[in-house]
């Protein structure tokens, strides 16, 4: 791969990583937020239920979401480490060249589309 798509790439992935650090903060924000509501007594016996299960919902949807996030940011942090030692766009499994095209797809991609249908059991 050259150089020139290498940099795009690293740009690319550098600005995901930041648009994803910013997410998680305002996930946790979210979540201080709510937990303090709850000790500060917003959310009384005396509420409803059905506020009692959005609430609950919007908690999930938020480890949710706060874990998804965690797991692309470090996938995005390994292919910036793999760039920095020469080795972005490498398939970390047979060590052949992963697809340009699946890479566009997926920057922070480790494997080539061959290894990872078999990891996925195709």
């Amino acid at each position: 791969m050259d150089k020139k798509k290498v940099a795009s790439f690293k740009k690319n992935l550098s600005e995901e990583k930041v648009r994803l650090e910013k997410e998680l903060r305002e996930i946790e924000v979210g979540n201080l937020n709510q937990s303090q509501s709850v000790t500060s007594g917003e959310n009384s016996y005396e509420d409803h239920f059905a506020d009692s299960g959005t609430a609950t919902f919007e908690r999930e949807r938020d480890l949710s979401l706060d874990r998804n996030a965690r797991d692309i940011l470090a996938r995005v942090r390994q292919a910036l480490d793999r760039i920095e030692n020469g080795t972005y766009g490498i398939c970390t499994h047979c060590g052949k060249e992963i697809d340009l095209a699946r890479l566009e797809a997926l920057p922070y991609a480790d494997l080539c589309i061959v290894c990872k249908k078999k990891e996925e059991g195709w």
